[in-house]
């Protein structure tokens, strides 16, 4: 099924800021040549521009190369924007970046001081 992505077995973000004007051959061009990855591998790149309210995603399936794109009507995406890099977040991660928060908590509940009430 077209835009399915759930059989993926890799995910990668890449970080920094992407052209959101590429179309798939220079997304595709970005994969290969600057990150030395596969754009034919059984994985999802996600891309995020400048603005960070819209992205992009490549996939190849077996009939052929699918492009989303996805435009937020309100908030912005809290991309990581350190440098530019292929990271491979966990599906939680993946939940949290969509959710309006930090791919990177700092901490969680049990880690955080407790008070007994």
């Amino acid at each position: 099924m077209i835009g399915d992505i759930s059989g993926v077995k890799k995910i990668y973000l890449i970080t920094g800021y992407t052209d959101m004007r590429k179309s798939i051959e220079g997304l595709m061009w970005l994969i290969k040549d600057v990150y030395d990855l596969d754009p034919y591998a059984n994985a999802a790149f996600f891309f995020c521009g400048r603005r960070a309210d819209r992205i992009k995603v490549l996939h190849f399936d077996s009939t052929g190369m699918t492009l989303l794109y996805h435009r937020l009507d309100e908030g912005r995406f809290r991309w990581p924007r350190t440098k530019s890099e292929a990271l491979e977040p966990t599906r939680q991660q993946l939940r949290w970046l969509f959710e309006g928060l930090e791919i990177e908590q700092k901490c969680s509940i049990s880690k955080a001081k407790r008070r007994d009430f």
